[in-house]
């Protein structure tokens, strides 16, 4: 039995949260809490990230090019530049992040060939939904003038741009990573996420290899916290389908769910939404409609597998609920699906998410790192719906709060709950404490509840002071899952 003292924050079940002055740990689990304010290092339940590519993260730790925050085409050129110099003859040059609104101008294929004249190079916008490629990138792909888009896509060949579903068309070019490839870069954004306090996280799409490389992580007692794995079913750029996962569950994983796209992201203009774009035009791409998800969906649902659908614009959002409506007609189930993101929900998209009983797992930092992309692009009239969390929480709707990283940078939860509470976009935003709850949901990903309850496993985060009452200076002080010290800052 070890005593942990300090101040102790443990919320119940509706999200209020008490204080205590020590919880006690025994074999893992929370044996006791002594009640009475503690003074010190402030403890919290360990957070859950509804919604992270644990993989992508720790991709651009370790191999790809960072352009996140890359703030001119001049800074873009030098770094492509620099990292084709330490790249061996005839590797693809690959990097993520870039993002218009914040380098002031789009890159084109033209500006590639330009800088790398050499190499294949691929460029990954930071939505990961519209990727750049030079001609020698597009030539190994097999793509030309007369390329076909694929359906839920569009090739742009003149820009050499790719969006949604096109970009399975030059992803069968790019050099395939491996099982070991996988693992280092699981390892990776894993210890990342526990450096900010994160204990549990939930993958939102693996191919077959990926679901391997967890699974052997798992087996060899080396995943470092706890993931939920979403399998995905259709891969971009291809007509067949992957196999339906075997459910699996251990302490450390979980794959108990699939992963659709319905259509594209709102900083980059392409979510399906019902009035046009401002600036860009167009109503972004509609990947996927009611009647098609719900036949992609319904193996899954039959299966016990629960659905998560990435879904941002209202027309997306509910061409998702009337497929999720369908499924619970077809086979009435308790399983509670999943929106990803559901961030310009209609007056009906809100009743009918609520009605449901689904999952709205969205991103408050989007509001603080992806705010002038929103500002730029939004359509007339949208900007009281965007990502506006207080209008979700209000309609009854269950929420789940996540980092999406690496689309954004930043993946603290108490970031995020930061930028749920002084940047909406509109109207009021969501109490610190609030904020802080919904990063508190792994039930919303198929893993048990760690609230820090007598009983529960013994994952939380230790801050070096009290983030309720010093928000922007508290620091992560240490980590712990299963009683265990994982980090330690």
């Amino acid at each position: 039995m070890r005593r942990v003292s300090g101040r102790v924050y443990v919320p119940d079940a509706r999200g209020q949260y008490r204080a205590y002055r020590a919880l006690w740990v025994k074999e893992g689990r929370v044996a006791g809490l002594e009640p009475g304010r503690g003074e010190g290092e402030a403890i919290l339940p360990g957070f859950h990230d509804a919604h992270v590519h644990v993989w992508k993260v720790g991709q651009l730790l370790t191999d790809l090019l960072d352009l996140r925050g890359v703030d001119s085409l001049d800074r873009l050129a030098e770094l492509l530049r620099e990292r084709d110099r330490r790249l061996p003859p005839g590797a693809w040059l690959l990097g993520r992040g870039w993002n218009e609104a914040v380098l002031g101008a789009w890159p084109s294929r033209a500006f590639l060939d330009a800088v790398v004249p050499g190499r294949p190079v691929v460029l990954t916008r930071t939505c990961a939904h519209i990727h750049l490629a030079n001609t020698k990138a597009m030539e190994a792909a097999g793509v030309g003038p007369k390329t076909v888009s694929p359906s839920g896509g569009e090739v742009r060949y003149q820009e050499g741009l790719f969006l949604e579903r096109a970009f399975g068309l030059l992803e069968r070019a790019i050099p395939p990573r491996t099982l070991e490839d996988y693992r280092r870069y699981v390892l990776a954004g894993a210890h990342h996420l526990l450096a900010h306090g994160v204990t549990s996280a939930l993958e939102p799409g693996a191919d077959p290899l990926l679901l391997e490389a967890y699974r052997s992580l798992d087996r060899e007692g080396r995943l470092p916290l706890r993931v939920s794995v979403l399998a995905l079913v259709r891969p971009d750029g291809e007509d067949t389908l992957y196999p339906l996962p075997e459910p699996y569950r251990s302490d450390r994983l979980v794959i108990a769910g699939v992963k659709f796209f319905a259509d594209g992201g709102l900083s980059g203009a392409s979510a399906a939404v019902s009035r046009p774009y401002r600036e860009v035009g167009g109503r972004g791409v509609l990947r996927l409609s009611a009647e098609e998800l719900f036949d992609l969906a319904l193996p899954a649902h039959e299966k016990g597998l629960f659905v998560a659908t990435h879904a941002i614009g209202d027309v997306a959002i509910l061409e998702v609920l009337r497929a999720y409506a369908r499924l619970y007609r077809a086979k009435p189930s308790p399983l509670r699906h999943r929106l990803e993101h559901f961030g310009l929900p209609d007056p009906k998209g809100l009743i009918l998410a609520r009605a449901l009983g689904v999952w709205a797992v969205t991103q408050p930092i989007f509001l603080e790192e992806l705010r002038e992309n929103f500002l730029r692009y939004l359509p007339e009239g949208f900007m009281p719906r965007c990502y506006n969390l207080a209008r979700v929480e209000k309609a009854g709707v269950f929420l789940a709060f996540s980092s999406d990283a690496p689309v954004v940078r930043q993946v603290s939860p108490l970031r995020g709950a930061l930028a749920a509470w002084r940047s909406p976009l509109w109207g009021k935003g969501l109490p610190l404490a609030r904020g802080l709850f919904y990063y508190t949901q792994p039930e919303a990903s198929g893993l048990p509840q760690a609230r820090l309850w007598p009983g529960h496993r013994a994952d939380l985060v230790v801050f070096d002071r009290d983030p309720f009452l010093h928000p922007e200076e508290a620091r992560v002080a240490r980590v712990e899952v299963d009683g265990v010290a994982v980090f330690a800052g």
